[in-house]
């Protein structure tokens, strides 16, 4: 009889151990879901500013494509060749940024829409590496600011500023460019210099982003 009592009385201590089981489990899984969509809702806002920004900088880089467009077609004569290939060259890098923040809108629209975190990760990390990617293309059309107010008569006048001052300027937005279209990356992101660079809303909104969606991760891990 007596091992009959104590049977029953272990089986509703492990009946009771499971049932708080489940109630730890739905309570964990409520907790999970509730931060999950705060955290969504967090980083999906800071992307739906950055898609806003992003669309205006779209509409103003239209606008000053089509002005440079302009001017080269209002000054294609020999004396403004130097005019010409400058505003040609900023042209076409501007054209490429444009192109490339339109994906952007429509990645940032695909994140929107996008139910799994995953998949939501994926794409701010493509995003992210995209950013970095237009600035260092930007960062290419440099030098040809210093170049556009070039000219044969201009040289000729004077040669010596030309060559000791004109040229040594131009060369040197030449190696600065270049050495930020090769040391802009995710590995530099510690530094200062970068910090300083990236410190507007096309890189903070994503980084944030990302943040608050990673987050969710260390939640799971501190949950478990």
């Amino acid at each position: 009889m007596e091992d009959i009592e104590l049977k029953n009385i272990w089986h509703e201590y492990d009946k009771k151990i499971e049932e708080a089981k489940i109630l730890n489990l739905q309570s964990w899984v409520v907790n999970l879901q509730t931060f999950e969509h705060l955290q969504s809702q967090k980083a999906k806002s800071k992307l739906n500013a950055l898609s806003t920004w992003k669309k205006w900088m779209i509409f103003m880089g239209i606008i000053w494509i089509a002005f440079l467009i302009f001017l080269i077609f209002n000054s294609l004569e020999f004396s403004k060749i130097f005019f010409v290939t400058s505003a040609g060259a900023i042209a076409i890098f501007n054209i490429i940024a444009v192109a490339m923040y339109i994906k952007h809108t429509i990645l940032i629209n695909e994140i929107d829409n996008s139910e799994s975190l995953i998949e939501t990760q994926k794409k701010l990390a493509a995003l992210q590496t995209s950013t970095l990617k237009v600035v260092r293309i930007l960062f290419l059309q440099s030098p040809f600011y210093t170049t556009f107010w070039w000219s044969p008569q201009m040289i000729a006048a004077d040669p010596v500023a030309f060559w000791l001052i004109s040229v040594p300027v131009t060369v040197f937005f030449i190696f600065l460019s270049g050495w930020l279209y090769k040391n802009i990356s995710y590995k530099n992101a510690h530094k200062k210099w970068f910090k300083i660079l990236f410190s507007s809303k096309e890189w903070t909104s994503v980084t944030k982003a990302m943040k608050y969606l990673n987050e969710i991760d260390e939640f799971k891990k501190e949950m478990q």
